[in-house]
């Protein structure tokens, strides 16, 4: 079964449990932007009701992955959709009302759902109605200051948690991240981590250039290099070249805020570096 008729199924089922209040179902993330990769991506949802669902509904929905899967042996897309579902108004007003979250760790129902500015931008920019009425004209596009802002808590979990890597393809993203980041700083955009990836490399700004090629490589085809041994053993040894790139990442960050933390006397410093 293909991704796009996986999806229609999810469709299905999701504005068939929420006929009753009017659902808009959107797609956003790396699909919507023609840059999922089975083996890497997710497939991002997001669900508007028009009111709040009843405790039924939810408990359904939260179960949802799971029943597809289980209904559809073999099927390697159900598990793999995240995302949030809530009232109109919960979402807007970022109010507790109850909500569905799925997500990598797994499910749940509770009062809330961060959406960040990076999702927000692809909702509206880029994000595929799948049913219902389309709604994006009653929400806010982000400001450049919150797009900047959530690259920077990037970049602090970047610090935090990329120091070592594990022997995973996955571990090549936090270099994609990266060159995502760098280009939302520079252009208050949104672009697909592939796109990111080359986009770094054709202009020169990874000082690692060779641990980005081979990230965009696994990027293309990541189902295809899941197994190889020399590929697994180089994603190990990222730790440092992801923080050379990193290093970059913060000088952008200071270059597009000059005054926020950093004295004039470093940020001048800073700048010269980046040239």
């Amino acid at each position: 079964m293909s991704v796009k008729k996986s999806i229609n199924i999810m469709v299905a089922e999701i504005s068939d449990i929420l006929a009753d209040h009017s659902p808009s179902i959107y797609l956003y993330g790396s699909v919507a932007l023609d840059d999922f990769k089975l083996g890497w991506s997710d497939i991002d949802i997001l669900v508007l009701t028009k009111r709040n669902f009843c405790a039924d509904q939810a408990e359904t929905l939260v179960g949802l992955r799971q029943s597809l899967s289980e209904r559809y042996p073999g099927n390697p897309y159900f598990r793999l959709f995240e995302g949030g579902m809530r009232s109109l108004g919960a979402f807007i007003n970022n109010a507790p009302k109850r909500t569905v979250y799925w997500g990598t760790s797994g499910q749940r129902i509770t009062d809330n759902h961060y959406f960040d500015s990076f999702s927000m931008a692809e909702l509206i920019d880029g994000g595929r109605l799948l049913y219902g009425g389309d709604i994006r004209d009653k929400l806010t596009y982000p400001t450049y200051t919150e797009l900047r802002d959530d690259v920077r808590k990037h970049y602090e979990t970047i610090r935090k948690y990329a120091q070592s890597t594990n022997k995973s393809v996955n571990s090549f993203g936090w270099l994609l991240d990266i060159a995502r980041g760098i280009y939302t700083l520079r252009t208050g955009k949104i672009i697909a981590k592939t796109a990111a990836g080359e986009w770094a490399l054709e202009n020169g700004i990874c000082p690692v250039p060779e641990a980005l090629t081979k990230a965009v490589e696994v990027r293309r085809d990541p189902l295809a290099v899941k197994s190889d041994d020399g590929v697994l053993a180089y994603a190990e040894q990222l730790g440092g070249e992801i923080q050379k790139f990193a290093d970059v990442l913060e000088r952008e960050q200071y270059v597009s805020d000059p005054c926020d933390v950093l004295t004039r006397e470093r940020y001048d410093r800073l700048k010269e570096m980046a040239k």
